[in-house]
């Protein structure tokens, strides 16, 4: 069946992973046509998808009283399916669908009303209101659009029942266009870590761990990739950095585009994931540790529900309780003196990713989503 799907965004100014290199870019191999949408800043064809840019607007105020002017560019894409994934387009969305009459479809990508709940840009008292919106909104979402879909099941499962809207998971496993066998090198790294720079995600437990083991008179290498919530975050990040642990043990570089993530990911002996327990990471499976095992590294991560099935009794890597610096430096300690085991683990751990845990499968069921919808409602 000849698709065209229109994704939207309103937030992400480079090209979203999921959105654009999950979603996208595997359906357009599959000869579904694909536009795209959002503040990106590029126009024109990219992995057969196309790109139309929109205005960018840093201040959320301003950025959420601007998404209808989004309208006519959506409109005039004429899409068989138009998919948003952020909470400040629901407005939008509906519009399209009860106005326009258009098959709209809801990527529910993270549990964004616990995130209210931990933004550090709202008053503490805003907070639960926001929390109560949000929640307000994606339930609309689910009785009012044509689908809703999630990056897993635990954030999905408190809007399975809700309405008649089709449900989907679809899991943000690795696409392997992005993540070819990675090639026998020299790692200049002994651990990396990638994702947010912030206390949410673990970093101050991660810091502290290096800080015991440069007691104990190691000196691992660690690489730090990824982004904080604002430069003054990012400073922080750098000071904390300094702060007990020596020179040329830690560095500290800032987000890097997703063709670079297999390359940056595989110079490096293990991935670390040490994300605390808040709602947030209690629902949603951490991205980063299948794009470990991807990249053929072994991984340490906190021991939370989302990922703990896939671990496999440890044939990838090493469960920890969270925030648990001293436990945590002993399981890096334990990596750096069985390197054998480290790199069976991570060999293992990226057969499985080829085997069973990949993108191809997921776009298939959502290729029968989305033909499911068009042929509902045609």
């Amino acid at each position: 069946m000849a698709m065209r799907i229109c994704h939207f965004l309103s937030v992400a100014q480079t090209l979203d992973a999921r959105s654009f290199f999950l979603l996208s870019v595997p359906l357009a191999e599959q000869g579904v046509e694909v536009i795209f949408i959002g503040p990106h800043g590029k126009s024109g064809m990219q992995h057969g998808v196309q790109l139309i840019p929109s205005a960018v607007h840093k201040n959320r105020i301003v950025r959420f009283l601007s998404t209808p002017l989004l309208l006519p560019k959506l409109v005039r894409a004429k899409a068989d399916i138009y998919q948003f994934n952020s909470p400040e387009l629901i407005p939008v969305a509906l519009v399209l669908k009860l106005l326009f009459r258009k098959r709209v479809v809801y990527d529910l990508v993270e549990d964004y009303p616990s995130m209210m709940l931990t933004k550090k840009y709202l008053p503490k008292q805003m907070k639960t209101f926001f929390h109560g919106v949000v929640t307000f909104a994606e339930s609309l979402c689910a009785k009012c659009l044509d689908g809703v879909i999630s990056a897993d099941s635990r954030t999905l499962r408190r809007l399975a029942r809700t309405g008649s809207s089709r449900k989907l998971v679809f899991l943000n496993l690795p696409n392997l266009q992005f993540f070819r066998t990675p090639v026998k090198c020299d790692k200049p790294f002994d651990f990396i870590y990638r994702g947010g720079l912030s206390e949410r995600t673990g970093l101050s437990v991660l810091l502290e761990a290096i800080r015991i083991l440069v007691k104990r008179g190691r000196s691992p290498r660690v690489l730090l990739v990824g982004y904080a919530d604002d430069q003054q975050a990012f400073a922080a990040v750098q000071q904390s950095i300094r702060n007990g642990i020596p020179d040329g043990v830690v560095e500290l570089r800032g987000t890097i585009p997703h063709e670079e993530m297999a390359a940056t990911l595989a110079a490096a002996k293990v991935g670390l994931s040490p994300l605390r327990p808040i709602p947030k990471f209690l629902l949603n499976i951490p991205v980063k540790v299948w794009e470990y095992w991807a990249s053929g590294i072994a991984t340490i991560a906190t021991n939370l529900p989302p990922i703990r099935p896939f671990f496999r009794d440890g044939e990838y890597g090493i469960l920890i309780p969270p925030d648990d610096a001293v436990v945590f430096a002993d399981a890096l300690e334990w990596t750096l003196d069985h390197p054998r085991q480290v790199e069976e683990m991570g060999r293992v751990a990226r057969r499985a990713i080829c085997e069973r845990l990949n993108n191809s499968g997921e776009v298939k069921r959502l290729m029968a989503f989305y033909a499911h919808l068009i042929g509902a409602s045609a």
